[in-house]
């Protein structure tokens, strides 16, 4: 009778099969380690590193799925996963640990394939491709690992601690400055002040505009400073609302200290100047600006006037030296040394135009920071950010506030500017002055269902006027208004965001 042949294991005992299936036995094996590292260690017997291997592989492909599930179902799981210092802590951990158990099943799997065994053709084919698999996994890791721990960084770096606050009347009110604090000049002077108020359910957002030389401000009912300035910062020229700063930081011993005095105290001063409760604050080094702008690339703006580029201001006259240079009219696309002139340069302009280009280039920011420039460029603004920014904006509320700059990104941003004529920064009308805050602050069904239409703080739009009267009410600012789009036009003239 004729012998018949015993079957062998071509996978454990390629030496018995014929070429063609030792090939194909090689792309099979490194297929199955690409897609799910550990199976072809279990499937030889390794037990204690092949049982590890292969579990930590489904219990990153669950993670993955899971996370790509809550990422349509909710994305507020998402931000939390993103911007939680202990979880990204243990991402990066996680992520360095499969890195490593990954490269090291592949380079067992090419072992185990013995490539003297395969044809010429495929053994150069398996080897590039093993090779090339070593350094896309090796490689992909390491950028998310550095991704994630900059991440971890700069959330621990910039954000505060503590308990976050609820929402005031469906709004929270978030303290913008720019600091001005140059060679000459002692201490911090916020040169750049505003009032971004965001909808705590839209993300609706109005930045409102206050000029830095607002006099006799008052502070909030419940400021430290209230007391010894019970009828407002009023001392003459001197005591400008951007001299709040250092009058906080004189001051220091009043406040709690979870922030800087000084910014405390410009919280409560832009709280007594809007009417409304400020819950944070957030605070931008103009010098460390230029490098932010550098590091997101650069922003485009559509400006109307010529802005100059100043020298250095001579200390015997106080004057400016002769123009350095001018940024042109017209479609521009700023770099950071550019973009800060811009925002900042004060020769042949008044305070409303200024305040005016400042919102440019906020809302460029905004409208540049979308996911993918964040991806392509996030080292450069991780590694930038925090020597521009500092807030005290709790890290248990950071994933909530950026799921509302998501939703700010979509809409139009309004904005109100606190200037002449509608308000007289030498002599404010504060009654007037919350009158228009809180008319700037109504909700967009609000201002739909309104008998006279819809306002206009439209985007990019100058505030309704209010009169100069002391105890002028919202009806009597109304009728003071400028008519509609005007405002819109007076600004645009100067620049606007395509």
């Amino acid at each position: 009778m004729p012998r018949i042949p015993k079957y062998t294991d071509p996978i454990r005992f390629p030496q018995y099969a014929d070429q063609d299936t030792r090939d194909v036995r090689g792309w099979i094996l490194l297929v199955c380690t690409v897609l799910l590292p550990g199976s072809v260690q279990s499937l030889f017997g390794v037990r204690r590193f092949g049982r590890f291997a292969l579990g930590l592989s489904l219990a990153t492909l669950a993670l993955v799925l899971l996370l790509g599930l809550a990422a349509l179902v909710r994305r507020q799981l998402i931000l939390t996963v993103a911007t939680n210092p202990v979880i990204l802590t243990v991402l990066t951990l996680w992520a360095i640990v499969l890195g490593v158990v990954w490269i090291v099943a592949l380079v067992d799997t090419v072992r185990r394939i013995r490539p003297v065994g395969l044809s010429p053709r495929t053994r150069l084919g398996v080897l590039s491709a093993g090779l090339v698999s070593v350094l896309v996994v090796g490689g992909g890791l390491a950028w998310g690992t550095a991704t994630l721990n900059s991440q971890r960084q700069l959330i621990s770096e910039i954000f505060a601690g503590g308990l976050g606050q609820r929402p005031t009347d469906g709004r929270f009110n978030i303290a913008l400055l720019g600091t001005d604090a140059g060679k000459g000049r002692q201490g911090i002077r916020p040169d750049s002040i505003s009032l971004v108020s965001i909808d705590a359910r839209t993300g609706e957002s109005v930045i409102i505009g206050l000029p830095r030389n607002m006099q006799n401000v008052p502070f909030a009912e419940d400021s430290p400073l209230r007391a010894e300035y019970p009828h407002g910062y009023a001392c003459g020229d001197e005591c400008l609302l951007n001299a709040v700063y250092q009058l906080g930081e004189e001051n220091a011993e009043s406040f709690d200290g979870r922030a800087p005095a000084g910014a405390q105290a410009m919280k409560d001063a832009i709280s007594g100047v809007t009417g409304v409760e400020v819950h944070y604050y957030a605070m931008i080094d103009l010098t460390g600006f230029e490098s932010l702008i550098d590091a997101m690339g650069g922003i485009s703006l559509v400006s109307g006037k010529r802005v100059p580029i100043s020298s250095p201001v001579d200390k015997t006259t106080g004057e400016h030296g002769p123009v350095r240079g001018w940024i042109e009219p017209g479609e521009l696309h700023l770099d950071g040394f550019h973009a800060l002139w811009y925002a900042r340069s004060r020769e042949f302009a008044s305070d409303y135009e200024r305040m005016v280009r400042q919102r440019c280039v906020q809302e460029a920011m905004i409208a540049q920071l979308d996911p993918a420039t964040v991806l392509t460029r996030y080292q450069a603004i991780a590694g930038a950010a925090p020597d521009v920014v500092s807030t005290d904006i709790p890290q248990i509320q950071v994933d909530r506030f950026v799921d509302l700059a998501l939703k700010t990104k979509s809409q139009d941003i309004r904005s109100v500017n606190l200037t002449p004529p509608e308000v007289v920064p030498s002599d404010p009308d504060f009654d007037a002055v919350h009158a228009i805050v809180q008319s700037a602050l109504e909700p967009a069904e609000a201002r739909a269902a309104s008998p006279d239409g819809p306002s206009v703080l439209a985007a990019g739009a100058a505030p309704a006027g209010a009169g100069a009267a002391a105890g002028a009410v919202p009806e009597v600012a109304a009728a003071a208004a400028p008519a509609e789009g005007e405002g819109e036009e007076k600004d645009r003239a100067i620049c606007y965001v395509p």
